[in-house]
């Protein structure tokens, strides 16, 4: 498929701190990688980073053979990279349809897709997003990227906090996504087990560094590393 995404020895931090050390990854078109790791080791960080959010101390990011190392956000999203925050990001005082066709750009992704992917938020199309559960406004943020319709996706703890049966109409949705629609993502999820079963590869982050590194089928058999990485029963 070719690769899409080359990070070389990428340093990055807030400040003068440095959170990320020389981390190298690549990804290729149509892939997915897990993103794993315990709280506080660098996962957000190098998800800030590659969306430009955070002090660049070194390295160098390629989307699709383009250097986006010193890129603005607003310019890293023009180059293909569509993020989902923890914070969600929807605007409150708009509607459903007001948010996904404010940041719309033209590709398969369309309005027309997003209520295919999520019914819910066709039946809830004219409610404003301060109106919307915890659930739904995550799934309104993953529409918002989406419309964008990037090269590469980035989703930061997608099912953090909700109920179970949302979490399974996220992960169906993710998984049609990468799965079915082939689009390339990166994915943060503190439930290794949920996240490694509809990705291809995996990392795992501890201190700021890449400590393994693996495909998601083999990490997801491998109870030792997940056990010593990411904690006794983490992921189950």
């Amino acid at each position: 498929m070719g690769e899409l995404l080359n990070i070389a020895s990428l340093s990055a931090g807030y400040g003068k701190a440095t959170v990320i050390h020389g981390v190298d990854l690549t990804l290729e078109r149509g892939k997915a990688l897990a993103l794993l790791g315990r709280n506080g080791v660098g996962k957000t960080t190098l998800l800030n980073s590659l969306i430009g959010l955070t002090r660049h101390h070194g390295g160098a990011i390629r989307l699709d053979g383009l250097d986006v190392t010193k890129m603005t956000p607003e310019r890293r999203v023009e180059a293909g990279i569509g993020w989902v925050p923890q914070e969600r990001g929807i605007f409150r005082s708009l509607t459903v349809e007001e948010n996904i066709t404010a940041v719309a750009r033209p590709g398969r992704w369309t309005l027309a897709a997003m209520y295919a992917l999520f019914p819910r938020l066709e039946e809830r199309r004219s409610n404003f997003g301060n109106q919307l559960s915890g659930g739904e406004q995550q799934m309104l943020s993953i529409a918002r990227a989406l419309v964008l319709n990037p090269k590469l996706l980035l989703l930061d703890e997608p099912t953090e906090g909700l109920a179970p049966i949302i979490v399974e109409e996220l992960l169906a949705a993710i998984r049609r996504i990468v799965r079915d629609e082939g689009l390339a993502a990166i994915i943060v999820e503190q439930h290794a087990q949920q996240i490694l079963a509809i990705t291809d590869e995996a990392i795992i982050l501890d201190r700021g560094v890449v400590a393994h590194a693996c495909d998601s089928a083999t990490l997801a058999a491998d109870r030792q590393t997940l056990g010593r990485l990411l904690g006794v029963g983490a992921g189950d």
